[in-house]
């Protein structure tokens, strides 16, 4: 048994309209679908800011704690 997607309530469309209107709302849900994707993905980290994390330890302020800077 088919499920039913589109019912006409009124009029008499042809064959081609009613292909036409399928194909649109075929696109537009193709459409949300890979917005939603897209915004479900994670962020992109760049291989700069991943190595350049792994540089330099915690900067601590204070007296004597500047004594190993290398800068």
């Amino acid at each position: 048994m088919d499920d039913v997607v589109l019912r006409v309530v009124a009029g008499r469309p042809t064959d081609d309209e009613l292909a036409a209107v399928t194909a649109v709302l075929a696109a537009l849900e193709a459409e949300a679908a890979a917005t939603a994707e897209v915004a479900h993905a994670p962020a992109a980290v760049s291989a700069w800011y991943r190595s350049s994390r792994r540089l330099r330890g915690p900067v601590v302020p204070g007296p004597g704690h500047w004594r190993g800077f290398s800068g």
